[in-house]
Parts: C-alpha cells; structure tokens; sequence
C-alpha cells in the first residue's frame, strides 16, 4: 500500500519539475509519499492530504511532526470526493493513490481545480498485472481509469512502469 522509496523521489521530482506551489494527495496512508512531495515543494508550498483513516493519520502526524517539511502538509479526514468539493484552484499537481473503484470519481471531480498546464498522477495503474485480466470491482475499476485518462482530449498522457504502474496526465492548456 505504500509508495516505495524509487516512487517517492520521483513525486518529488516531478514537484520541482513543475513547479508545483499547491498539491492534492488522495489517500495518505503513512504519509510517506506526502513528506517526499512536500520536500519538493517551496518553503510556503501546500500540500492538502486526505484519508478516512484516523490511525493512518496519527501514523502520519508523528512523521509530518519531525520532518522540516511537516509544516507544508495539511491531513484532510474524510471522503476525498467531499473533500475536494470544498477545494478551489488552482491545484498545481494531484496524486491518486486510494479507494481504486473512485479513481474515475477523483479524475473528474479533480480536472476543473487543476490548473492548465498541471499535472494528475495516479498510482497502482498496472495494478499487478491484473488490467491484462481484470476480474475484480477493482481490477474493472482501474481499466476504465486507464481508458478514461488515455482517451480524455484534455490531457496528455503517459503510463510509466515505476512500480505498480504510474499514468501522468499533464493537463492542456
């Protein structure tokens, strides 16, 4: 369930690359990949996290406590669709990392507030291998994110094979 370390400095790159200033993660688990994205963002950088878990939040805290880059992450409690309802833009780069039978859900609710020129990422898009496949709600789940995201004219898009699979969607402008 957690991003590995090749993963996490790659989010982090890709933060710096494009200049990111406000990030969305949905689903943060133990906040590892929130501190590596964080670390890529400038001191006044604002990263809003969301997850239902409240033990993945104190997991979390503890870590946000002690890093340099802890006073950048805001943690979110709560279904990440009524999160986002309360978001406004521009979001500059958004990572989708929970809950797979809403991915679609997270991608569409999530495009107006990016700003052009921004950047989706997903994790999990490979999903084992499963997608070649699919029997599962979650393994349908994830294949129809993939179509969703390869045939949507308002993005350009690229699926990596880091890790488990990561799709990029850069937004047009």
């Amino acid at each position: 369930m957690q991003v590995g370390r090749i993963e996490g400095r790659f989010l982090k790159m890709l933060v710096r690359l494009t200049g990111a200033r406000r990030i969305l993660e949905i689903g943060m688990f133990t906040g590892y990949s929130a501190l590596m994205m964080a670390e890529g963002l400038p001191d006044d950088g604002h990263l809003i996290t969301c997850d239902v878990d409240p033990k993945a939040e104190a997991i979390a805290h503890r870590y946000f406590n002690e890093s340099p880059n802890g006073h950048k992450i805001e943690v979110r409690i709560g279904p990440a669709l009524e999160t986002i309802k309360s978001l406004s833009g521009p979001i500059d780069m958004v990572f989708i990392d929970a809950d797979k039978d809403n991915y679609s859900n997270y991608y569409e609710a999530v495009m107006p507030l990016v700003r052009p020129g921004g950047l989706i990422v997903a994790d999990n898009v490979l999903w084992s291998g499963r997608v070649l496949n699919p029997e599962s709600v979650d393994d349908h789940a994830i294949v129809a994110f993939d179509k969703l995201v390869q045939s949507d004219p308002r993005v350009e898009n690229v699926c990596l094979t880091v890790r488990d699979g990561m799709m990029l969607a850069w937004k047009r402008p």
